[in-house]
């Protein structure tokens, strides 16, 4: 805030003449009050130089700005602990500031668990949801046996709604549809109504199924429904629905059809705005459904903010994408798609309850023109996000905080003002009291008439003379039509220069500032104004700041030479959580996409960037394993935001559910499943135990191998025994061949000599 300017400062170089202008230059400058000081130096200046200079510390004017805890009860854990509940810490502070200062201060936030909650079940009775109401007959049993899991303190009601009984909305020809509007196709049905309260706000959940037993639907005329009527009802009517002060008001709205909305009542010649009181009369009817028009959305989300109403819109997906549209514009509302007979409706209050628990939002009412604030917030991991105020992703018991940068721009006329800054569909707030320290606690001794001031020509305030009108000079000593020429040599900041950078006139040794339609004409020689800063798209600083003596003061939240560029990222933030979806930088206020092929306003479409499994991928070994490249980064945190859920078996959810599968480290197979609900909560179903290949068996192996080895011998010996085999075989027919083959010579041969010799017995005479 301090800088060189000719030699001096930002304090010395405006031309102040009084303490509540120096004060208003720059939060570091101080105002010497004191009548007689040594030399000439200024009396605004900065502390130190004003102590430097002989200014004794009583007669310093330098008031600080400062933050007091005027209310401070600590966080609640449980809803259930005590009569009060706390879910948001301070309650109640003050600022002191004094002009173009700031002051920083801290809001915890935290859902606790077991809160008490308040459903109003607001149901579209027109033909088409004939079905529906059969299937919701039981809805109040099934509603409580699921609902108590997350709260020991339900209670639930019910309310109906059609359109306005008047044409060209109803059947009104044959007559008999006046009283039966199914007349026509054959059917008997209930008179059309605007809306009427069916069950305020119990804990006896059987009462609630045997209410809606006895409802019947009606017909309307046209496509559209009045539905908004009956959410202005239901919103403000406090006694007749029963909405408890420390409880979650949940209004489940569920329809087929678009809806009506402010000014479409003129169809039908109603043309008074809708007033946004109750007006359900004895019978529980909306009694002024003919008589005025329809609400706006604007009105809608002021009452819905008051009340601390969440509003889920259970539609179907025909519509889905209108209401869709709304919720972006009112803000804490969900929307979910509501199938053709309203079966699902139960797991779509309960996933909606789920959202609206896993977000805190900021939201501030009533801030004065004169302040800007500036939010960063601290969701998870102890992780800053600048220029964010909310949450995702949370669970009940999480406590969040934001720290607030609040900016005074000048000064307003009142010098005490405040407001508040709630979380969305919290009853909890934080009321903030504003002092503006725009003024000296010199001038309340200021002396009128003071003989200091030339013989009562001026009052001496704060040091100096206030001079009486006609008057001019230090000390009130010259008079406007006393003009002397010489006197003029004190009106230029250097010889030869202008008298008063030619924007005023020199009387009586200093400038007169001319007056300007443009804005005001300041400093010692007229040499600042509020109106010659840079403009951008025709609007001043554009719009975002203000203009001093030529430079432009930003506001606490833009920064810039134009004050043109937003120092929030909120407007970057993407469905998943990341700022301009982790692939690009946010830039005043807008993405720069820095991941070559992605675009989009949060850099969100990316063709030629991973897809959806291998990005997620990462997380899901972070946060499930505690493991890979964005664990060691230690950036998983700050890179995921993505809920972890651990399942056995991946179910169906959807066209916007991907089924993944990937191999880890250890070469196990990792199966998950990526889905982002409407809310743009991102959840990541991940199998409970990887498919890993499974270790061999050691006594398997060594059987295998010995039983392998003893084969591969015994076959060796099969084949070693059966080639010798063949090979004797081959031999003996070879012998055979030879031997049939031989031819042996029978001649005589002459060396041969008979083996047997015959001998004969001469005496041998034979038998006789």
């Amino acid at each position: 805030l301090c800088f060189a300017v000719s030699g001096g400062n930002i304090c010395t170089t405006r031309g102040v003449n009084s303490c509540k202008q120096c004060l208003a230059v720059s939060p570091l400058c101080a105002w010497c009050s004191a009548e007689v000081r040594a030399g000439s130096s200024p009396r605004c200046d900065l502390r130190t130089n004003l102590l430097q200079n002989g200014c004794g510390q009583d007669y310093i004017e330098f008031p600080t700005s400062t933050v007091t805890i005027l209310e401070d009860r600590p966080l609640s854990n449980k809803g259930s602990e005590s009569s009060t509940t706390t879910q948001m810490s301070p309650q109640k502070i003050q600022l002191n500031l004094r002009p173009d200062d700031s002051q920083i201060f801290r809001v915890q936030v935290r859902q606790v668990e077991d809160y008490p909650v308040d459903i109003y079940y607001l149901m579209d009775l027109s033909n088409s949801m004939k079905d529906d109401l059969r299937n919701i007959q039981n809805l109040g049993t099934k509603l409580a046996s699921e609902m108590r899991k997350l709260t020991s303190n339900l209670r639930i009601g019910f309310g109906a709604f059609v359109d306005k009984p008047i044409s060209p909305y109803m059947y009104i020809s044959p007559p008999q549809a006046i009283t039966n509007p199914c007349y026509e196709i054959g059917e008997t049905c209930l008179p059309m109504f605007g809306y009427k309260h069916v069950l305020s706000l119990t804990d006896e959940v059987t009462r609630f199924n045997e209410e809606v037993r006895k409802q019947s639907v009606s017909r309307n005329r046209d496509a559209p429904e009045g539905g908004f009527d009956a959410i202005i009802q239901a919103t403000v009517c406090d006694e007749k629905i029963g909405w408890r002060n420390d409880a979650s008001h949940l209004l489940v709205f569920t329809t087929d059809a678009k809806t009506h909305i402010a000014l479409d009542g003129r169809l039908a010649g109603i043309v008074q705005p809708n007033d946004a009181q109750c007006h359900i009369d004895k019978d529980n009817f909306y009694s002024a459904s003919t008589t005025l028009d329809y609400p706006s959305l604007g009105l809608m989300t002021e009452k819905l903010s008051q009340k601390n109403i969440n509003l889920i819109f259970a539609v179907t997906d025909t519509v889905v994408g209108l209401y869709q549209n709304y919720s972006e514009l009112i803000p804490g509302t969900t929307v979910g798609t509501l199938s053709r007979d309203s079966s699902n409706v139960l797991q779509l209050i309960v996933d909606s309850y789920g959202k609206i628990r896993s977000k805190v939002e900021l939201e501030v009412r009533d801030l004065p023109e004169e302040l800007s604030l500036a939010f960063n917030a601290t969701c998870l991991n102890d992780e800053v996000i600048p220029g964010l105020k909310s949450c995702m992703g949370l669970k009940i018991g999480d406590t969040v905080s934001f720290s607030i940068e609040a900016k005074v721009r000048g000064c307003p006329w009142e010098r005490q003002k405040s407001f508040t800054i709630k979380p969305v569909g919290f009853k909890d707030n934080l009321t903030v009291v504003v002092n503006f320290n725009c003024d000296c606690s010199c001038e309340s001794q200021a002396e009128a008439n003071s003989s200091s001031c030339s013989r009562g020509n001026g009052t001496l305030e704060c040091g100096v003379c206030r001079c009486n009108p006609g008057r001019l000079g230090s000390h009130c000593e010259c008079s406007e039509e006393e003009y002397n020429p010489s006197q003029q040599d004190n009106c230029s900041p250097q010889p030869g220069q202008p008298l008063c950078s030619q924007r005023g006139e020199c009387i009586c040794r200093q400038c007169v500032c001319h007056s300007s339609d443009f804005g005001k004409v300041t400093g010692k020689y007229c040499e600042c104004d509020d109106f010659s800063c840079v403009r951008f798209k025709g609007q001043m600083c554009s719009g975002h700041g203000q203009c001093n003596c030529g430079d432009c003061l930003c506001d606490s939240d833009w920064t810039g030479d134009y004050c043109n560029c937003t120092t929030r990222t909120d407007t970057c933030m993407s469905s998943n959580g990341l700022v301009c979806s982790g692939h690009g930088s946010c830039v005043c206020g807008k993405c720069d996409c820095t991941q070559p092929g992605s675009y989009g306003d949060t850099c969100e479409k990316c063709p030629t960037c991973p897809d959806a499994c291998t990005i997620k991928k990462d997380c899901v070994e972070c946060k499930k394993f505690e493991r890979g490249v964005l664990m060691e980064q230690q950036s998983c945190s700050r890179m995921c935001r993505d809920e972890i859920e651990t399942v056995q078996e991946l179910g169906d959810r959807g066209k916007d559910a991907v089924n993944c599968t990937y191999k880890d480290e250890d070469d196990c197979v990792v199966r998950f499943q990526y889905y982002e609900d409407s809310s743009g909560k991102s959840i990541l179903y991940v199998i409970e135990e990887p498919d890993c290949p499974k270790g061999p068996d050691i006594l398997v192996v060594l059987l295998s191998v010995t039983g392998a080895i003893l084969l591969i011998g015994l076959a060796a010996l099969l084949i070693w025994k059966l080639l010798i085999t063949i090979h004797d075989r081959r031999e003996f027919a070879r012998f055979e061949e030879e031997k049939a083959r031989a031819k042996w010579d029978t001649g005589h041969n002459p060396l041969y000599k008979e083996a047997t010799s015959t001998f004969t017995n001469i005496t041998y005479r034979g038998n006789m």
